[in-house]
């Protein structure tokens, strides 16, 4: 997984945050709050991040409305695996990465995990 562009990150968000499928034009239009952006730069981000595997499309009449395959912290967490996963020494690389964590933070790292233990336990039981 490798890390998107300021206009693909953008564009991202805006599915992200979308409560159903969206057209060219409704990412264009939020968009536009932003910066002057044309309707032919959004069509060739979407296509490219459909390349990519990151949106899937549907027709909708003569148009395709577009969904991140994705949720952000899923392909946040798919960026962090990558990372880590270039490091001969994963376990050091997490412990320094947690070192710098604020306390809010490892608290709800510590949250997390104890939720899959629970999960884990549950499962085998």
């Amino acid at each position: 997984m490798r890390r998107l562009g300021a206009l693909e990150a953008s564009v991202m968000e805006e599915l992200w945050v979308a409560h159903g499928p969206l057209a060219v034009r409704d990412v264009l239009d939020r968009l536009q709050h932003d910066r002057a952006i044309a309707y032919t730069t959004v069509l060739t981000v979407l296509d490219n991040l459909h390349g990519k595997g990151l949106v899937a499309r549907a027709k909708h009449g003569r148009a395709y409305r577009y969904t991140a395959t994705l949720s952000r912290e899923e392909h946040t967490a798919g960026l962090l695996d990558d990372v880590l996963a270039g490091d001969p020494n994963r376990g050091a690389a997490l412990l320094h990465f947690v070192e710098h964590l604020s306390e809010d933070d490892v608290a709800e790292l510590k949250a997390a995990i104890a939720a899959l233990d629970q999960a884990d336990r549950e499962g085998q039981g």
